[in-house]
């Protein structure tokens, strides 16, 4: 079945960008949960038509479904080798469904990238988008040389909804009830990566892959 790396962090801590890289580092395919809810609905599949009827009534969409979707979307030859799961398990119940569902064939690592609340809160907080050209600025890190003006076209800049610290602070808190767990879940199995998630996106690339390099070197260690 080839190795499993499941990536952990908080809403804001960088999972995509992280996610983007290691696929291409490690020659893995990327799967995100919410792809695969997008592209069965979009295509009127079996399992999308099923997940369609949970969502227009109002309920979630069962662990059982997510796990079939998944299974059928890493059953494609892409991902014979392994295969980066972003975004799931969400729940100490999903990672416990996906643990019963991988058997103990799998390779399994659970890569955390650890961040404070507060540095979460800051990032996205200062983030400014462009609406003509969707450029990226931020208060702080990399403000515009006029301010509420894109350097790139002239556009507007403003902040997204999903960006204001209410908003933020309301997801951080879900995380923490719901997601946070698994950190305790994997370590307990020790399966656990953590990184520290405050450094520059291309030094935490650098120690995810350390990370799982040395977890990868233990694994053949133990092995023998």
């Amino acid at each position: 079945m080839g190795r499993v790396v499941i990536l952990l962090g908080a809403p804001g801590a960088g999972k995509g960008t992280q996610a983007a890289q290691l696929s291409k580092n490690l020659g893995l395919a990327h799967i995100s949960t919410g792809d695969l809810f997008r592209e069965n609905l979009k295509n009127n599949t079996p399992l999308g038509d099923q997940a369609r009827e949970f969502m227009n009534s109002g309920r979630l969409v069962p662990d059982a479904l997510v796990i079939e979707m998944l299974f059928d979307r890493v059953s494609k030859p892409d991902c014979e080798v392994g295969y980066l799961l972003d975004g799931f398990p969400r729940t100490i119940p999903q990672a416990a469904a996906l643990e019963e569902a991988l058997g103990t064939d799998a390779d399994v690592v659970a890569l955390s990238i650890e961040i404070r609340d507060a540095a979460i809160i800051e990032r996205a907080t200062g983030r400014l988008l462009c609406r003509g050209c969707t450029a990226i600025y931020h208060r702080t890190f990399s403000p515009p040389a006029q301010a509420g003006v894109c350097g790139e076209c002239g556009g507007e800049l403003f902040q997204r909804e999903d960006d204001q610290e209410e908003v933020v602070a309301k997801r951080l808190n879900v995380y923490h009830a719901e997601t946070a767990p698994l950190v305790e879940y994997y370590s307990d199995r020790d399966l656990l990566v953590g990184v520290n998630g405050e450094q520059a996106p291309d030094q935490v690339t650098e120690a995810l892959l350390a990370g799982l390099s040395a977890s990868c070197a233990a694994d053949d260690r133990g092995s023998n």
